[in-house]
């Protein structure tokens, strides 16, 4: 009906751009379509649920102001995800201005997998381009030559800072599995 696969296996959208742009129906189910993917990006991010729904509703009403500028119907997805990373990182930042001492895993529900915490925590220790490149490759499964055209970085700078970001969370999950959450389980 709305969607298609590409040859990679992610959905690509059949929208036509202009009926996003200009029908506020078409839009929102534009928007459902995606919704998973952004809740699991903000909640990536934010690491609460809460501020995961509220930042899909901000994220949906900053789509909606900007939807005229939507270009290529097969970068739909990346397009909202791009706005996703950039309000969850504003948030961020914002937090850490307001909230400087509060330790990221005091914010963490009881609920949390230890695993995802785990990686979690090396990934916010990447800088934020990093963090991008692995959300959008391994969470969002988009392949080197969408991520290259869509940030307009060549291939190969693109799989080299990817490389560097993978060997940088490598060494920071070796160091944890050495002994820094281990210790606090003993």
């Amino acid at each position: 009906m709305y969607r298609k696969r590409n040859k990679g296996g992610g959905k690509v959208d059949s929208f036509d751009i202009k009926k996003i742009q200009n029908d506020d129906d078409t839009f929102l189910e534009f928007m459902k379509l995606y919704r998973l993917d952004l809740y699991k990006t903000a909640l990536a991010f934010l690491k609460n649920k809460d501020e995961a729904l509220e930042a899909i509703q901000e994220v949906t009403y900053r789509a909606y102001k900007k939807r005229k500028q939507l270009k290529q119907p097969e970068y739909l997805k990346t397009w909202l995800i791009r706005i996703m990373i950039n309000y969850c990182q504003d948030i961020l930042k914002k937090q850490k201005r307001m909230h400087p001492f509060i330790n990221q895993e005091q914010q963490l529900t009881t609920n949390d997998n230890f695993h995802q915490l785990w990686l979690s925590d090396a990934i916010s220790k990447l800088n934020s381009n990093e963090q991008e490149l692995i959300y959008l490759k391994y969470f969002h499964g988009y392949t080197y030559e969408e991520l290259s055209h869509h940030l307009k970085i060549p291939e190969g700078t693109l799989k080299t800072r990817i490389h560097f970001a993978l060997k940088k969370l490598k060494q920071d999950l070796g160091s944890y599995k050495e002994g820094g959450w281990n210790e606090g389980l003993s």
